[in-house]
């Protein structure tokens, strides 16, 4: 029994992240958009549904560093890795299962463990 199901009231920042092999389909759009609707509303989906990414603005660079920094934290913790795009100001967060060529659930645990970092 899966962990979602053990406990239905979980959201999915208490899920953990499994390996996926190249051979694990990736999600198709629909399912990426009904995960979506459980994140912040500031993370997007691509055109394609490959990819999911989220804009943070910080007050400064240290911030921005100090966030980046608790995001690869959550990304060892879990052996999943986003591509971060660093700026002074900001920080651009965006996930895919490179493994699959898309998305996958654990795309959307990472999501949802950066929202809780932010709350």
């Amino acid at each position: 029994m899966s962990e979602q199901a053990q406990n239905p009231t979980r959201g999915l920042d208490g899920e953990h992240c499994l390996a996926c092999y190249g051979d694990s389909p990736a999600l198709d759009e629909s399912e990426a958009r009904r995960l979506l609707g459980q994140l912040h509303e500031d993370w997007t989906l691509d055109p394609a549904a490959g990819r999911i990414g989220r804009r943070v603005a910080l007050r400064d660079y240290l911030r921005v560093m100090a966030f980046a920094n608790s995001v690869a934290w959550i990304a060892e913790a879990q052996n999943h890795h986003p591509d971060l795009h660093i700026g002074y100001a900001s920080c651009t967060v965006e996930y895919t299962t490179h493994a699959i060529g898309g998305l996958s659930r654990n795309d959307f645990i990472c999501a949802a463990r950066v929202d809780a970092l932010l709350r």
